[in-house]
């Protein structure tokens, strides 16, 4: 009787739902990710047109599929796979299953990253800054030459877990506190950065378009894909918080809320991180060489923001409690994130008849056994980064396959019917499920392919083992597409 009264809970406020919404798509993909795709895309001149590029991608990719889930959460009241069950029948249960491991599988090492930012907070409040690269990677060689990475993936894991273990109006509370934090600490370290003398430099370099990259179709594909990332989109996370949706609650204006919000996250991250590096680096380095620190990724992607963010707060005056202000804030963002894939794991075995603190309970231990490999090897780590992170452009296929399938137009009219404002899109959003989305996530992911075989791993894309071959993401979503298959039936039968 708990648990029934516990699936019909419902987001108890509009805001609580953007808000809760806005916590799976303000991520280390904002923060961490975003500066640095943006740096590695820019020209000469700046990196205006991937800027562009990247907010004509949140209108053409991300939005419409968060109004697909929105609306397919709010439509099925269940998970992924319940929802697909729901529209398409239950031949089609391997589908929400496909976009529900995917997420879960990057839940795995998701939640190393959030131990990584939990321990750099510790570091800046206990321990001084870095004063050298030196120093800045003998810290992070020292951890992760240790068994702390796993220590604190174990402690992510039960922080968001104890969360989810609440269910939604825990989960609501939590990101109405995190959320609006997360903004204000993001808002104080933007006005510090963009008041130190030589900031204006990098915030130039940011927004000026270099029109000679316009025709340059590798940045339209990063544009793309990092808007696929840092929005959450076709992730199945959005449409998990879909359906705990009030009724009266609008999706294509609370969509657009979303993808916008998130979108201005990222830009003032962006403008955090350049006027910061451009302000202390610009006394001693050229714009090219300043632009160059900012795209070296380092291990596992981590140069700029955890080796060379650290020493550069050392120059700032007052900069430890910048620092602090900055990790705090990639915590946050991290966790609230977190706390969204665990939940659409544990959300899947609910609507299998798990009581939900079973349910949450399996999903951590689980999480934590299969992210130990990412928390031990950064090699495994990249590995699973890579072979997830193309797999989410399968997901958001899958989720406009699945509506074409049940028909767009019907879509529109019989599930999206309730919200008024779809009378004065339906044409355009139907367009875009049905023709736009699907042609951007085959290219995506033929481009992502493509790199695997001729950039990443021109020697051995044949090899399974290899970090980013071909072969190692056909392999791994292979296996997992006949898995699904196979026990299509018996996901079904769970399910019911």
């Amino acid at each position: 009787m708990a648990e029934a009264k516990l699936a019909l809970q419902r987001f108890t406020t509009k805001w609580g739902l953007i808000i809760s919404v806005l916590g799976i798509a303000v991520g280390t993909g904002n923060i961490w990710r975003f500066p640095r795709i943006a740096a590695q895309n820019g020209g000469e001149e700046g990196a205006g047109v991937f800027i562009l590029a990247w907010v004509i991608s949140l209108l053409l990719w991300s939005i419409p599929l968060i109004i697909a889930e929105y609306a397919l959460g709010r439509n099925g009241r269940r998970g992924v796979i319940g929802s697909f069950i729901k529209l398409l029948g239950a031949k089609f249960a391997w589908m929400g299953g496909f976009i529900g491991f995917v997420a879960t599988a990057i839940m795995f090492y998701y939640s190393v990253v959030t131990g990584w930012t939990m321990y750099y907070l510790a570091q800046s409040l206990f321990v001084p800054l870095p004063a050298d690269m030196e120093t800045a990677n003998a810290v992070w060689d020292s951890f992760q030459g240790s068994m702390m990475p796993s220590v604190f993936h174990a402690a992510a894991i039960m922080l968001a877990g104890l969360v989810v273990f609440k269910g939604v109006k825990m989960i609501e509370r939590v990101n109405l506190f995190l959320v609006p934090t997360l903004l204000v600490i993001l808002i104080i370290a933007g006005i510090r950065a963009i008041t130190l003398p030589g900031s204006g430099a990098g915030l130039t370099y940011l927004f000026t378009p270099d029109w000679s990259m316009l025709g340059n179709g590798r940045i339209w594909l990063e544009a793309l894909t990092q808007n696929a990332w840092d929005t959450g989109a076709g992730w199945g996370l959005i449409l998990t918080y879909g359906a705990y949706m009030r009724k009266n609650d609008r999706i294509i204006k609370s969509a657009f809320q979303t993808g916008i919000g998130n979108n201005l996250v990222s830009l003032w991250a962006a403008v955090t991180i350049f006027a910061t590096v451009f302000a202390i680096l610009g006394a001693g380095m050229t714009q090219a060489q300043i632009v160059e620190v900012m795209q070296t990724s380092g291990p596992a992607s981590t140069g700029l923001t955890f080796i060379w963010m650290p020493q550069l707060f050392l120059e700032i005056p007052g900069g430890r409690a910048f620092a602090i202000l900055f990790f705090l804030a990639l915590m946050f963002a991290a966790f609230s994130s977190l706390i969204a894939m665990i939940e659409l794991a544990t959300k899947v075995l609910v609507d299998s008849g798990w009581l939900r603190y079973k349910a949450t309970g399996l999903v951590c231990i689980l999480g934590f056994i299969f992210g130990l490999p990412s928390a031990l090897s950064l090699d495994i780590f990249a590995n699973q980064d890579f072979v997830w992170g193309v797999g989410l452009m399968v997901s958001g296929f899958f989720i406009a396959l699945g509506i074409i399938k049940f028909g767009a137009d019907r879509f529109a009219s019989e599930i999206l019917c309730m919200d008024e404002a779809v009378k004065s899109v339906h044409r355009l959003w139907t367009f875009l499920i049905k023709y736009v989305v699907p042609a951007e996530a085959c290219i995506l992911l033929g481009w992502w392919l493509y790199q695997s075989v001729f950039v990443f791993a021109p020697d051995s894309w044949f090899n399974p083992f290899d970090l980013y071959s071909f072969a190692t993401f056909v392999f791994q979503t292979g296996v997992l597409l006949i898995l699904l298959l196979v026990f299509n039936k018996r996901i079904v039968a769970a399910q019911r």
